[in-house]
Formats: structure tokens, C-alpha cells, sequence
């Protein structure tokens, strides 16, 4: 993932709510969403090429998302292991709290630079490799979002969709999330002037500006968005996956549901 913008609300109906872009070379192998055979209860898309993923559920209740960072002073380890199997690893282990804080200790050194976002509905952690080191937090309630910087860096795209997320759950229009999905979809570059620098150069700097890239070589691959419910039949997941192709040309949709079994 490379653009997010999700609602945190631990104690209401909706406790997530969440929208996002992966950005990505299109030449790079990847499996549509799906429950993966090989990870009992996981359901995610899947990198053929590293073997993680962008962004996950499972069915005890979490789901969690990964953007990179964008900072040339950060230095990644050689060899380093892909950013998408933090997601897996943080699906599926027993203890997530302790997993996390092992990870912010230092085994995340391991990786290049990323944001991590996990969570299961009551709680939610951003875990951030940075070129210092780690960090881990708890998220506050709210609308929030992130893109290759920290939590909520006021990028001009990352702005947009948070704006676009924040007016709809207002509006509360969670079902259709119509300003949100419009907004991923903007395939505007931002003005010069309020482009980060991030060390890429202004024309990449541009390129990489609109929430929806659009390229030949390398682009907005899928846009995801999704939901907990939780009521008193219990509790699911609502996830779908609209997949884009060289020049932003749709390639299929999938949209599935996963009952949530907290014991299982």
C-alpha cells in the first residue's frame, strides 16, 4: 500500500473503516484477494514474488496494511526481507502486543523502511520503521491516514483522501463512502509548490503526486477498501479489491466477507 485513509471508532458498529492504494510496478507478480490455502484464516492479496502481502484480515479479528517510506537517508539491511511479510507474521502470531514491541525493539531493523498499521478493532498500532530506527504507538479514535512518510504526514494526496473519508463518516455514509472512493480514484498531480521533497526529484516527485497514479511501467495496482461490522450476531470483515492495470485499466474486482471468530 502506498495511500491510506481510515476511521478509527473501537466502540461503535463500524470500528474500522478503512480505503487504500497500492502503488507498484506492474510486471510484479500478484494474486488477486483471496483466502490463502497455505494460512488458515487469512485473506489477503498475495506479492508472487516475496510471498506477502499489502494489506490482510483474519479471522480472529484482525487486519492489518504497510506502505513503504520514502527517504533516502534511510539505508535498508543487505540483504533485507520484504515489508509485505510483516503483515502475515502480524496476522497470525498468538501474541500481537508482544510481537509488536519485539518488533519496535529492533527486530524490525530487519526490513527497509515501512508504516505498519494492525489492529483488531478495540485496539490499533502504527509501527513505523524510520531512518532512526522504530517506533510503535497506539492510534487514537479519528479519521487518519498514510502515505511514505509517518501517521498523518500532510502530503497533498494523503490530505485529500483523509478530508474526503472524514466528510463522508460525518455524513455517515460508511456504505458508500462516495467522496472517499472518488477521491482514491484522482488522478491529479498536486501543484509544484506543495510537493514533499523527498529526494526522488521534482518530475518523480510529480509523478508519484495524484492518489490514483497512473503509468505504464508502474502505477496504482488496486484500490481496497474495508469494514468491521460488529452487532448482536456477532462480528465480520468486508473487504473488496478493484484491480488496475498498465495506464489505470481496470483488471476485475473481488469483494468477499470473513465471519469473525475471536476463539478460533
Amino acid at each position: 500500500m502506498c495511500l491510506i485513509a481510515f476511521h478509527f471508532a473501537p466502540d461503535s458498529a463500524r470500528p474500522i473503516t478503512l480505503i487504500a492504494n497500492r502503488d507498484e510496478v506492474h510486471a510484479r507478480p500478484t494474486a488477486p484477494l483471496a483466502a490463502w490455502p497455505d494460512a488458515p484464516g487469512l485473506v489477503a492479496g498475495r506479492d508472487l514474488e516475496a510471498g506477502g502481502t499489502w494489506l490482510g484480515i483474519h479471522r480472529r479479528g484482525r487486519f492489518a496494511a504497510i506502505t513503504n517510506v520514502r527517504d533516502p537517508e534511510l539505508i535498508p539491511p543487505q540483504p533485507s526481507e520484504s515489508r509485505g511479510l510483516l503483515v502475515r507474521r502480524g496476522l497470525e502470531t498468538d501474541d500481537l502486543e508482544a510481537w509488536l514491541e519485539c518488533q519496535s525493539a529492533g527486530e524490525a531493523l530487519r526490513y527497509g523502511g515501512f508504516n505498519l498499521l494492525i489492529g483488531d478493532g478495540k485496539r490499533l498500532w502504527h509501527l513505523e520503521r524510520h531512518r532512526h530506527g522504530c517506533a510503535l504507538q497506539a492510534v487514537e479514535a479519528g479519521v487518519h491516514g498514510l502515505s511514505n512518510a509517518s501517521l498523518d504526514t500532510p502530503w497533498p494526496k494523503l490530505v485529500q483522501v483523509r478530508n474526503a473519508l472524514a466528510e463522508d463518516i460525518a455524513e455517515a455514509r460508511h456504505a458508500s463512502l462516495a467522496n472517499a472512493r472518488q477521491g482514491f480514484l484522482d488522478r491529479h498531480p498536486a501543484p509544484d509548490a506543495s510537493l514533499p521533497d523527498t529526494g526522488v526529484g521534482l518530475e518523480l516527485e510529480r509523478f508519484l503526486s495524484p492518489a490514483f497514479i497512473v503509468g505504464d511501467d508502474y502505477g496504482t495496482r488496486a484500490t481496497s477498501e474495508l469494514t468491521l461490522h460488529r452487532d448482536v450476531n456477532g462480528e465480520r470483515f468486508d473487504i473488496s479489491e478493484r484491480r488496475f492495470g498498465p495506464g489505470g485499466r481496470p483488471q476485475g474486482e473481488t469483494r468477499l466477507a470473513l465471519t469473525i471468530d475471536r476463539d478460533g
